[in-house]
């Protein structure tokens, strides 16, 4: 890990603005949409998606992410394995 954030992501999902869970449940749509092999960025402000669901989600799933706090909101990266 380490060089997600320096790529170019496939799709860009914005979930400012909503609340547990759906930044989640949105994410997860997103992702099952996408091929393997593709990159999410989730632009989220809500702490507990950026900063615990989402990332959990992810490790379980055995996807790569990164999650960056950019001014008032996190910019989270996901690669689908």
């Amino acid at each position: 890990m380490g060089d997600l954030k320096a790529q170019t992501p496939t799709e860009v999902l914005d979930v400012l603005g909503r609340v547990c869970p759906y930044p989640l449940v949105l994410t997860k749509k997103q992702l099952e949409k996408m091929a393997s092999g593709s990159l999410l960025k989730v632009l989220c402000d809500a702490p507990a998606s950026a900063e615990d669901s989402i990332p959990r989600y992810a490790e379980k799933q055995g996807f790569p992410i990164e999650v960056e706090k950019v001014g008032d909101h996190w910019d989270i990266f996901i690669q689908k394995k």
